[in-house]
């Protein structure tokens, strides 16, 4: 290898300018994927909510018929 190339390895695995910037896409990574994770459970609640109280609909319906 050239020196110039072994210089800029040796340059790249001692600086950390760039570690915050990594540091703040994994957070904002993690935080992305709790959130959609946490949208889907809701959805996944309110639609059975939702599915329960059309039930009861129902059946009160067919009743009072």
């Amino acid at each position: 290898m050239r020196t110039g190339t072994l210089a800029a390895l040796r340059r790249l695995a001692t600086e950390d300018v760039g570690q915050d910037l990594i540091e703040y896409a994994l957070l904002a990574t993690f935080v992305s994927l709790v959130a959609i994770l946490g949208a889907t459970a809701l959805g996944t609640a309110l639609n059975d909510w939702y599915q329960a109280a059309a039930s009861n609909v129902d059946g009160a319906a067919a009743s009072a018929s």
